[in-house]
């Protein structure tokens, strides 16, 4: 294992050490007591490890090893043709959890789990149990697993993300590069990010050090409370992870535990971003909200009398700013509830009362920029826009982003990830999403598709995925 060694300056702080406030204001706390918060909350995070059991494809050859000597060939040679027959694998992976309950429920990312034959977890006194995985989220990218104990074990309460302000330091524990129960600490750098990763995409930076293996982590708050599930990282990139909040992941944790799945409210339109010239054009003061490009056939959104060119600005009660709000607000809410919508109409304030429903997969909306599975490659795409290409670092680059590689599947296997640019299908250019699924609409099973990539550190690369 290569180490890096970081040179730094370092202040240490008494705890309830105090900073000096005006006249008449009120002193705060520089920082918590971090060696007593990781003392607590130690037990309650469990190291993850995962086998995935890897079958040979029929007819596989594998590179033979002794490729090139004269010997191996002149005895060898005319039975393998220069390679081997493929042998089973095991693959291998690593991650993080924690303890949500004292009965042994363990949440944790789908990323780290998902597809896999055999999870292992390892608790902080050493022991390892297998564990059941109960539930599965791919689109918040979460998992519920269950282990099993003679005594009641450690628990960590999950805390209120909303209430987390930028500046406020936050701690995580995880297993990096299997450095087990690792603590790190930082602050919240950002809140509500959009990197790409799907349609729900809210995450909250840090700079608390994150690297791999530290996925499915929590992120506490100075309280002990769990405000974050560490997700993502910037691949080159250095004080930047990424965790979902808190408050998303208790909403689908019941679900989880009942059923292994999600339900997701569902409204049944496309709809846009809205911008300061759309927005004059409509006779609109702000450019706060949404407008609707699409309203889908007997969808509750047309039950409910919404049309093209409607903006929504509020959606029960909670204000729809930005084109990434809506989709979580209307998976949030529950299927069969009625809801009050204000739009504005011909730049006139209405309120219209939609039931909301439950759509295919359980989505929250059929945004353009969020693409169901195509080609039969287990990969799902979605739109460039603006904001998302200043989140990737991209310029002049035009494609479809990679939301998501369902694990097992040849796009997994050919070794796309989250956060890759599909610039070319086959030798055409996909300048947009309607190109992409137009292409995609053609492949036949057994088909090798040429994807042409720009990958998440900027370097380009074709890779070639079968279509099943």
């Amino acid at each position: 294992m290569r180490l890096f060694r970081l040179v730094c300056v370092s202040v240490t702080l008494s705890v309830g050490l105090l900073l000096s406030a005006p006249s008449g204001g009120q002193a705060k706390t520089v920082s918590p007591d971090f060696v007593e918060l990781s003392k607590r909350l130690k037990p309650t995070v469990v190291n993850i490890r995962t086998v995935k059991n890897i079958k040979p494809k029929p007819g596989g050859r594998a590179v033979n090893p002794f490729m090139g000597n004269d010997l191996f060939n002149e005895f060898f040679g005319p039975f393998f043709g220069q390679q081997m027959p493929q042998q089973p694998r095991k693959q291998q992976g690593m991650g993080t959890g924690f303890i949500i309950s004292s009965d042994g429920y363990i949440l944790t990312n789908n990323h780290v789990v998902g597809g896999t034959d055999e999870i292992i977890v390892k608790l902080s006194d050493g022991r390892e149990l297998k564990a059941e995985l109960k539930g599965q989220d791919d689109k918040l990218d979460l998992a519920l697993l269950k282990i099993s104990d003679s005594k009641p074990l450690p628990a960590v309460e999950l805390g209120d993300s909303d209430a987390l302000e930028v500046g406020e330091w936050v701690m995580a524990i995880g297993n990096p590069f299997g450095l087990a129960h690792t603590v790190t600490a930082g602050i919240v750098s950002a809140k509500g990010r959009v990197i790409g990763s799907g349609p729900y995409d809210d995450y909250i930076q840090t700079d608390a050090s994150i690297n791999p293996g530290n996925s499915g982590g929590p992120l506490f708050n100075s309280a002990g409370k769990v405000v974050g599930i560490n997700t993502a990282i910037i691949a080159g990139g250095q004080g930047i992870g990424f965790a979902i909040p808190s408050t998303m992941a208790q909403a689908v944790v019941e679900q989880l535990k009942a059923t292994g799945r999600v339900v997701r409210g569902y409204l049944g339109v496309n709809f846009d971003q809205l911008n300061p010239k759309l927005a004059a054009s409509l006779g609109l003061a702000s450019d706060k909200g949404v407008i609707i490009t699409h309203v889908e056939p007997d969808s509750p959104a047309d039950k409910a009398g919404f049309k093209r060119e409607d903006v929504i600005v509020e959606f029960d009660g909670r204000a729809v700013n930005g084109d990434t709000d809506l989709p979580k607000v209307v998976a949030a809410t529950p299927v069969g509830k009625a809801v009050k919508v204000v739009i504005y109409r011909k730049a006139k304030r209405q309120v219209l009362t939609a039931v909301v429903g439950q759509g295919k997969e359980a989505t929250a909306s059929t945004k353009p920029g969020n693409a169901p599975e195509s080609a039969g490659i287990g990969v799902s795409v979605r739109e460039l826009t603006p904001d998302l290409a200043r989140q990737l670092g991209l310029r002049d680059e035009k494609g479809v982003v990679v939301s998501e590689v369902k694990p097992g599947t040849p796009a997994e296997d050919a070794g796309l990830v989250r956060g890759d640019l599909v610039l070319e299908f086959n030798g055409q250019p996909v300048e947009n999403l309607e190109a992409f699924a137009k292409l995609a609409s053609k492949v036949k099973k057994g088909e090798v598709i040429r994807l042409l990539l720009r990958r998440p550190d900027g370097s380009f690369g074709y890779v070639a995925v079968t279509a099943d």
